[in-house]
């Protein structure tokens, strides 16, 4: 039987995750830089780098350009239910607003003509100074509230469509993600009784921190025919 020798990429990964998990290397800690790291170990700067994105894609390290690598402050989990965040008391949102006109993707999305007015929400939330999730709320802008209530009154039907994939360059950057680590995409769509689109909202949650909780209500006729 041959049993597989790790690759230096892995055996550099595999001390520093240790480190990092025994406290050694503390949350909020800089680590040495780049070339000192790959010089510790005596390997190429590029087998360093390529041991150092294993840990930030499991959510270990932070890399924040110009700076340096950094041991993550443990996450806050997310909880998305019923269309919106049940977060813990520590994190707090940001909310931008922009006006835009439909156009692309969202003219199906929201079922209107091209260069129909809308409010586009951007909502950002943080745990400290941390990024840790974004949405962004597009609403007919005819409809647009004083500020974003939360769920939209109005709602008669709702559809959620839930997909996992890599974060595109602009989510991986307001995020602080590592390219490489998957998202949760949610896209949530209501409408009124009479059918039109109120809000159409895109969630993106950082895999190593979010769950999505989905909750069937039966009625009671429906029990008893089950029963």
């Amino acid at each position: 039987m041959v049993t597989a020798v790790p690759s230096l990429r892995d055996t550099i990964a595999a001390d520093l995750r240790t480190q990092i998990t025994a406290g050694h290397l503390q949350a909020g800690a800089r680590l040495p830089s780049e070339p000192r790291l790959a010089a510790q170990y005596k390997v190429s700067t590029p087998t360093l780098r390529n041991a150092l994105a294993l840990l930030q894609a499991e959510g270990l390290i932070d890399k924040i350009h110009g700076k340096g690598n950094y041991v993550r402050h443990p996450l806050r989990r997310l909880t998305y239910a019923e269309g919106h965040l049940t977060p813990d008391v520590d994190l707090h949102v940001t909310i931008r607003t922009t006006n835009l006109r439909a156009r692309g993707d969202l003219i199906p999305l929201l079922k209107v003509p091209s260069h129909t007015p809308l409010t586009e929400f951007l909502c950002l939330t943080h745990q400290k100074e941390r990024p840790h999730s974004m949405a962004r709320i597009y609403v007919p802008r005819d409809l647009e509230p004083a500020e974003l209530p939360w769920p939209r009154a109005g709602q008669a039907e709702t559809r959620e469509v839930v997909a996992a994939r890599l974060p595109t360059p602009e989510e991986a950057s307001t995020l602080r993600l590592s390219t490489t680590l998957a998202v949760l995409a949610i896209t949530r769509v209501s409408a009124d009784i009479t059918g039109r689109v109120i809000e159409a909202a895109r969630w993106t949650l950082p895999g190593d921190r979010a769950e999505a909780l989905f909750t069937t209500h039966h009625t009671i006729e429906e029990r008893r025919m089950e029963g």
